[in-house]
């Protein structure tokens, strides 16, 4: 483990910055968006692991096992995040996709003191949503050496779980516990330290890629369209209608009787359309293929 905090590339500092503080205001945005090039880049260097993390999230997700996200500070408040927004994106249980903070709900909105450095609470924290080996744990954390993530790696693996390291830093602890460990270095801060800068724009980057590939694996996107977003609102409903019209080439009318007589299945309202067949048929033949409509309509094309 690296005890020695200015070892971390994470916690060095960045000499493209150290006049920061000198620079005009428009000098000071500009030096951040040069620095922030750099995140896609690095990012790119770790598609090879991002893609074999997404392999495994979407098989165990298939199999009926749930993504936990878990981290402290920026990392898990990026992991709540993710996870809060696949539900209705992709019309997934509330449970599926969870986001775990040191220091709980508190410690969304103001830093807990001294939460990170618990091995024990991130235990707890797991054993409280009876975490289990059906489950994959991704693990986030910038230094890669966060005690409270390292204790739930630690426990995810004792009970024989797929667990998945985000981290920024290379050859870091996590790095030689995890599955799969996604080490994506961006460099110093413009800020010294300041991991909620580049490095927490990585983080977001690799967990919009693990939730989006997975659900794209699991059928809740057909083509590029959210064929499983819920209805929620004026807004999602009328991303409803417009998906509807998209795929079918109907008119608003048409789609949104077929929405209305759905309950707003998106999914179900285009397999009825394309295929002509009743409401019960259709569910039937979604159902047969867990919902993964482009195999559906392969299916009947088939026939």
């Amino acid at each position: 483990m690296q005890n020695n905090l200015s070892e971390l590339t994470t916690e060095r500092r960045n000499p493209n910055t150290t006049e920061i503080d000198r620079l005009s205001t428009e000098e000071i945005i500009r030096l951040i968006n040069d620095e922030d090039k750099k995140v896609a880049y690095a990012v790119e260097k770790e598609i090879p692991n991002i893609a074999k993390a997404v392999e495994l999230i979407s098989e165990k997700l298939y199999e009926g096992g749930r993504l936990i996200y878990l981290g402290a500070g920026t990392s898990g408040r990026l992991g709540i995040l993710d996870a809060s927004e696949c539900p209705p994106t992709f019309g997934v249980p509330q449970e599926m996709v969870q986001g775990i903070i040191a220091g709980g709900h508190e410690a969304i909105l103001k830093a807990v003191e001294g939460a990170e450095d618990s091995k024990e609470n991130a235990v707890a924290d797991l054993k409280r949503i009876n975490f289990n080996n059906k489950d994959v744990l991704v693990g986030i954390t910038a230094s890669g050496r966060t005690p409270y993530v390292i204790g739930a790696i630690e426990y995810a693996n004792k009970l024989g779980a797929i667990t998945i390291g985000v981290t920024n830093n290379y050859n870091s602890e996590m790095s030689k516990i995890t599955k799969v460990c996604i080490a994506v270095e961006v460099g110093p801060e413009v800020i010294t330290g300041s991991t909620r800068m580049k490095a927490g724009t990585a983080q977001k980057m690799v967990l919009n890629m693990l939730s989006t590939g997975s659900m794209i694996k699991l059928g809740k996107v057909y083509e590029n369209l959210m064929v499983d977003v819920e209805s929620t609102n004026s807004k999602l409903k009328e991303r409803c209608k417009n998906i509807v019209m998209e795929l079918t080439s109907v008119g608003e009318d048409e789609a949104i009787k077929y929405l209305q007589l759905t309950d707003y299945n998106v999914k179900l309202s285009v397999f009825m359309i394309k295929t002509g067949l009743d409401k019960e048929k259709s569910e039937e033949i979604l159902n047969a293929h867990r919902g993964y409509l482009r195999k559906a309509l392969e299916a009947v094309n088939k026939i």
